[in-house]
């Protein structure tokens, strides 16, 4: 019994010390790393008023390959199409409203978008006032989950 509160002892102070080690040397560096990572990455005032780089890119985290690929929200009314301009019709319907036809439409342009292309198309579906059936839209954040992993 005394065997086991001696081990019990040892790793709470363990514990205790790794802690402080985490807290004290690891985390501050970790914040200046990120500090400086997001200084270089950071374009000058010059630079930002030259460069024409779109609306997205300014309001992202930083890290825009990721939130390109994974930010399914629209940053901008930017309207692009991925060879699906038939589904323009569908603008203003309810989620509920679709047939199975229309669903199946829908399910075929998904299906045929590049992985890289998929938040893209979800951004400028909602741009263009397309509400997605409730089917593609579970399938879309399946695909778009599977992407961020």
């Amino acid at each position: 019994m005394v065997g086991a509160l001696v081990i019990l002892a040892a790793l709470i102070v363990i514990g205790v010390v790794l802690y402080a080690v985490d807290v004290l040397y690891y985390r501050p560096k970790e914040k200046t790393a990120v500090l400086k990572a997001a200084e270089e990455t950071a374009p000058s005032e010059e630079a930002a008023t030259t460069d024409n780089a779109p609306e997205e890119e300014a309001e992202c985290c930083g890290m825009h390959q990721v939130c390109e690929k994974t930010n399914l929200s629209p940053h901008t009314g930017e309207i692009v199409y991925y060879d699906d301009e038939e589904l323009d019709r569908y603008r203003g319907r309810d989620a509920e409203d679709y047939t199975v036809e229309e669903i199946e439409e829908f399910r075929d342009v998904l299906l045929t978008l590049l992985p890289q292309d998929v938040a893209g198309w979800s951004r400028s579906i909602q741009v263009r006032g397309i509400t997605l059936p409730t089917e593609i839209r579970d399938e879309l954040l399946l695909i778009v989950g599977d992407l961020r992993n």
